[in-house]
């Protein structure tokens, strides 16, 4: 456990964002390797199926991992004021959450799955195995959820490195079980996606294990206050909402893709796997400020977090251009790895994939921008302007794959992510300023 509360802001965010960004590197990796491991040895097809499914399958992980986040926002607080009754009825009311909400997502979107693909105009050639694959990752969110609702609890009481430590063994096991899946088994990209499900149930056992070494915290019954239930949904649905609401706008950006034929969409989908790796950090600092915003937010601490925003803001700029140097640099070494020199369109779709990630990488501070002030804010209890950012979001990313191929081609599609990115942080910059202003007000009613 670790108290936000007090102490050194930079220190205490990066110190804590360390072992999330090695947990999300690994996170990262056991994802590169499945899709490395089904390019390499199915082919640029396979890539592709996997591809024009990435937003599809990542809006249920995402929606996921938002009601989770959103959920744990409570205990965040409670443990800022070191309530331990509130603390347990925090984390009882979460977990029938969690299985309540994770059945319902299932029941509603799993019959629509091969509309959805069909709607986002998959290829004839490889629309089976992307439905499969689909299949696959979403009857695994049960398991998705089982990992990030713990993760999430032991986030709340600032401890980081044990989420780090399950993902570190779920990468392992990922990697192995794909190989034998795969390659072994020959069951195709369909191993891929058994495999990373069984990884995430290792790592939700794991945390488990860890949450319930917490005992003084640790529920004694069923939270029977509706209003806790109410409160964590207050926070969690406009989270996962806003997941939704993205995922919607990159399924579109997708069908754009779709448009221009199988090599074009496999170099947009070794970008998407390199996205994940821009992302890192702006993740990390993210959930670092949810918590450490949280906890200080409950222990009224508001001159900290005005400190901490500042120090994260610099931090995730310096950050951002670093990796952007780096990537710019060495991009083409990482593109390759996805897409084997062998295979049928290599060459055209590295030339997209690169046109794609250097767009990206120019813009990357934009990025980091958006995570460190939503987080923020989210920590501040206020999940509704998170949520009007994902719709802002949403309207960029439709319109630049609607309007700019009509101009200029596929070559439009190449700074729609970016557009994204410029719609939410107009949203949500002036939005925290505006809050950090009324904090004065905040402090002298306490």
């Amino acid at each position: 456990m670790k108290d936000m509360t007090k102490g050194n802001e930079l220190k205490l965010i990066f110190l804590f964002s360390l072992p999330l960004m090695l947990g999300n590197i690994f996170q990262q990796l056991y994802t590169v390797c499945d899709t490395i491991i089904v390019s390499r040895h199915l082919g640029v097809k396979a890539l592709a199926a996997i591809g024009c499914s990435d937003w599809l399958t990542w809006m249920g992980i995402a929606v996921v991992t938002g009601l989770a986040q959103g959920f744990s926002i409570p205990i965040a607080h409670a443990f800022g004021t070191h309530d331990k009754s509130n603390v347990q009825k925090c984390i009882s009311t979460l977990v029938v959450n969690a299985i309540i909400s994770t059945v319902v997502l299932l029941a509603v979107i799993y019959p629509l799955l091969p509309n959805i693909l069909i709607l986002l105009k998959t290829p004839a050639d490889i629309m089976d195995r992307a439905l499969a694959y689909t299949h696959v990752i979403y009857i695994g969110l049960f398991a998705t959820m089982f990992y990030n609702a713990l993760a999430s609890i032991l986030r709340a009481f600032g401890n980081s490195k044990t989420p780090l430590q399950a993902m570190i063994i779920a990468s392992i096991f990922n990697v192995g079980l794909d190989i034998l899946f795969v390659m072994g088994f020959e069951w195709g990209i369909i191993g891929a996606g058994v495999a990373t499900v069984i990884a995430q149930i290792l790592a939700g056992c794991f945390c488990l294990y860890h949450v319930l070494k917490l005992k003084e915290y640790m529920p004694t019954s069923i939270c029977k206050d509706v209003t806790y239930y109410k409160n964590q949904f207050r926070l969690g649905i406009p989270m996962a909402l806003q997941n939704v609401l993205i995922s919607i706008g990159g399924m579109v950006l997708t069908s754009a893709v779709n448009r221009y034929g199988t090599y074009f969409l496999a170099g947009f989908t070794a970008m998407n796997k390199l996205y994940g790796v821009l992302e890192i950090s702006a993740v990390s600092y993210g959930y670092a400020m949810v918590t450490y915003t949280g906890q200080n937010y409950g222990a009224h601490r508001y001159d900290r977090i005005k400190s901490g925003v500042k120090k994260v803001v610099l931090l995730s700029l310096a950050t951002s251009i670093l990796i952007s140097i780096i990537l710019w640099i060495f991009g083409p070494f990482f593109l390759s790895c996805f897409i084997s020199k062998t295979s049928e369109g290599a060459n055209e779709a590295m030339t997209y994939g690169l046109n794609f990630l250097r767009c990206l990488t120019v813009w990357l501070p934009i990025l980091y921008m958006l995570h460190a002030y939503r987080s923020t804010i989210q920590g501040l209890s206020n999940a509704f302007i998170p949520m009007v950012s994902g719709l802002f979001e949403l309207l960029m990313r439709i319109s630049g794959a609607l309007i700019l191929p009509i101009y200029f081609g596929k070559a439009g599609l190449y700074p729609v992510e970016v557009l994204a990115w410029i719609g939410a942080v107009i949203i949500l910059v002036p939005s925290y300023y505006h809050m950090e202003r009324n904090f004065q007000k905040v402090s002298e009613k306490h």
